[in-house]
């Protein structure tokens, strides 16, 4: 599936107003940007991921939709693979799924990730239209859902992460499988203002076991994590700036081997769309 190198990740698809998703998706579209992003909370996506995607599809032409990411504790793999086969064979070709564990602290029956996952493939690799391989991609950000992913998905999407797991993504990856990642971004000059922005944006992740293993396994301290993130994590994990200084940050993603950025805007509610920065971002994001 094409995303094109730069995509919009927002959890106003999901959170917000629907007549406006409709607008923004279409809107997105016409700017250039390759793929939407339909972000989920950590506590999941409180539309229907399926839901969400049909609307935004049908919103638009060309550009491609994608989950980020269906809980695999919250859709069966019948159900899944039946609403993607529900939708129209023009829809489905645009649409990629992202699956994902979420966190202990959200789901009751929670039990070891990685073979919940491999479990969970593999249902739905047995179920009658199956969902393909080339159609969903795994949220990982550790060594074995990372190879997992290249061996049973389209690739990876990991999120908050920065350059240099970026590069060593792509190393386990290898260079057939896709890389595509979530970048955070703030549009502020201001050091002092994007920092707390963005302390504001982590500290519900900071709470989390999975994104704290994660940060720690690629060298931050358990100092970093603290305090609402050092900023030496903080300014690793957000890019924040002028337009063209957030451009020459998804630059050294794209160096370190990713083939797509998906960019999320901090805003203030999830429901807010960020139209404007999206709008202000295209020229130079577009290109790059």
């Amino acid at each position: 599936m094409e995303l094109g190198t730069i995509g919009i990740w927002s959890l106003a698809f999901t959170h917000g107003d629907r007549t406006e998703a409709r607008d923004a998706a279409a809107e997105l579209e016409e700017l250039g940007y390759g793929a939407i992003w339909l972000g989920g909370s950590p506590g999941g996506n409180p539309r229907g991921d399926l839901v969400t995607a049909a609307e935004v599809l049908a919103a638009t032409d060309r550009i491609a939709v994608a989950t980020a990411c269906v809980s695999i504790w919250e859709r069966s793999p019948n159900r899944l693979a039946a609403t993607y086969h529900a939708l129209p064979q023009q829809q489905r070709s645009r649409l990629l799924i992202g699956l994902g564990v979420s966190h202990a602290d959200f789901v009751g029956r929670y039990r070891e990730p990685y073979h919940a996952l491999r479990s969970y493939l593999d249902e739905l690799d047995a179920v009658t239209p199956s969902l393909p391989s080339t159609a969903r991609m795994i949220g990982a950000h550790g060594p074995q859902m990372t190879r997992l992913a290249a061996a049973r998905s389209t690739g990876v999407h990991p999120y908050l992460v920065d350059s240099a797991h970026t590069a060593w993504a792509r190393a386990m990856l290898g260079d057939g499988p896709m890389l595509a990642l979530e970048q955070t971004v703030i549009l502020h000059t201001s050091a002092e203002t994007a920092r707390a922005k963005a302390r504001t944006m982590l500290a519900p992740y900071l709470k989390l076991r999975n994104y704290r293993s994660a940060w720690l396994r690629r060298g931050f301290t358990t100092e970093d994590l603290a305090f609402g993130g050092s900023n030496r994590l903080i300014d690793a994990l957000f890019a924040w700036g002028s337009p063209d200084e957030i451009a020459a940050r998804l630059t050294e993603h794209r160096t370190a081997g990713a083939d797509h950025v998906a960019v999320q805007v901090v805003t203030d509610t999830p429901a807010t769309f960020a139209r404007q920065a999206w709008r202000d971002l295209a020229p130079e994001l577009v290109t790059t």
